[in-house]
């Protein structure tokens, strides 16, 4: 009657992957430009927990936005996923979804919240298209049970690539499961490590296919990765990714508008104004990619750090007032968004732009070198008084990371141990209790988050 629920042979571990912020170079890259995209220190946590093996069921808990269901393990359509002319491996590159997999598990997806409004429902059932197009590809039907719980630090729908930070989760989590990923530990191969990110992201990429129908893979492979990245559409084939691995840390402060917005509506706009103004809107969108290649330039400096002298940091700073006036000029930007740069402008703490689509969302904004922490606690609480929310992060921040088991030691010694189970996880209270409990850089005293990392090289 006491019998435990989880598995003593399969240790309860965690998974982390940062959200990501575009710096340089939004709607511009629609058009072949080229844009730079960097991981903040918003993240979002899995922690996986093996059931014993009577328990022959899947959960997932999306915690933070309600979504909590449970799958018997052998009413999954595991014929359909593990034919032999369909199975994929691992390592296998998938950048479409097949339409009979799709099919099989709909109505699986679709079992979901069916108590909530359909427009929840919706991004429920996409959450779980994804997890289980993932759960079906890389697991089998023989496995045992898991319970698969997630909290997040990232704001959902502010364009901070919280949906691909969670299918880096998955990806990572599965991957981790079938024994496809070693590591990642202090002595591993950095041509393993960058091999076994790729795994990462290439299976990340289902699942944001799952969600988005036709992503970029910048959010997934910014979010893989960590760091930086900079991105640039071909006119055929896929988008060329090149990872910043130099890219400094960089303290940001993220404000919320909390206005919703519609990027297909901003991309729109933006499309019309280049029908209607072709020479002028060319040269605005040039003038945007030409900012993003001058910030690259910069990146291998080490003076963009703050470290040295600050003009590296100021000119970089000039480039993210320039990229918003010429998204200004675009008309994606919104009131609420220019009443963030007037606040920060008149408090004199940094450089502010908007980030990704604009007409609501997120604005950024840079902090200058040795600006005052009073300053900057004084400008949050007017930014709260206004109804934003705010978020002080770090822009450049690691990669996919994992707590293998979950449990941190603590101290100088390491004798200590605090262990992360499902009911403390559940239980933490909001972004502040999750980076308590579990937050990757939070506390300095614990040791337990390990990263993959790529090789380093400037561009």
């Amino acid at each position: 009657m006491g019998r435990k629920l989880s598995s003593p042979m399969a240790p309860t571990f965690m998974v982390s992957a940062p959200g990501k912020a575009i710096v340089f170079g939004e709607h511009a890259a629609v058009y072949g430009k080229p844009a730079i995209a960097a991981a903040i220190s918003l993240r979002s946590y899995l922690l996986v927990t093996t059931l014993s093996k009577s328990r022959r069921t899947v959960q997932l808990n999306f915690r933070d936005i309600g979504l909590n269901h449970t799958w018997e393990i052998d009413t999954l359509p595991w014929n359909v996923f593990q034919q032999p002319s369909k199975k994929r491996s691992y390592y296998s590159v998938v950048d479409s979804l097949d339409s009979q997999f799709l099919e099989a598990i709909m109505p699986h997806a679709e079992a979901v919240s069916k108590h909530l409004p359909e427009k929840q429902r919706k991004i429920h059932i996409k959450s779980a298209t994804a997890f289980l197009y993932l759960f079906l590809s890389l697991g089998s039907s023989k496995s045992p049970g898991f319970i698969y719980t997630l909290r997040s630090t990232i704001p959902i729908g502010a364009g901070l690539g919280s949906s691909a930070s969670v299918c880096v989760c998955l990806s990572a989590a599965l991957l981790l499961q079938i024994r496809a990923l070693a590591g990642p530990h202090p002595d591993q191969p950095l041509k393993e490590a960058e091999m076994q990110i790729e795994h990462i992201n290439r299976w990340a990429f289902v699942g944001e296919l799952c969600i988005h129908g036709d992503p970029s893979g910048v959010d997934n492979t910014v979010s893989a990765s960590g760091k930086a990245v900079m991105f640039q559409r071909n006119a055929s084939g896929p988008p060329c990714v090149i990872p910043l691995t130099l890219f400094p840390k960089l303290p940001l402060l993220l404000v919320d508008t909390q206005q919703e917005r519609s990027t297909a509506r901003q991309l729109e706009k933006v499309k019309t104004l280049k029908t209607n103004h072709p020479e002028i809107t060319e040269i605005i969108l040039d003038g945007i990619g030409k900012i993003a290649t001058s910030a690259l330039e910069l990146i291998s400096s080490p003076d963009l750090s703050g470290s040295g002298n600050p003009d590296a940091l100021g000119h970089w700073g000039t480039l993210i007032g320039m990229n918003h006036g010429l998204l200004v000029s675009l008309g994606v930007s919104h009131p609420s968004l220019e009443r963030i740069r007037e606040l920060v402008d008149y408090a004199n703490i940094g450089w502010t732009k908007l980030t990704g689509a604009g007409g609501g969302g997120c604005a950024m904004t840079l902090f200058r070198p040795d600006i005052e922490d009073q300053t900057i606690e004084e400008l949050e609480r007017k930014f709260t008084v206004e109804g934003f929310e705010t978020y002080e992060t770090i822009l450049g921040a690691d990669g996919v990371g994992v707590l293998w088991p979950a449990v941190f030691r603590n101290g100088t010694d390491g004798k200590a141990y605090d262990e992360i189970d499902q009911k403390l996880f559940e239980n933490a209270d909001g972004v502040q209790g999750i980076n308590q409990l579990v937050g990757v850089g939070v506390q300095d005293n614990r040791e337990g988050w390990e990263f993959w990392t790529r090789e380093p090289s400037p561009r």
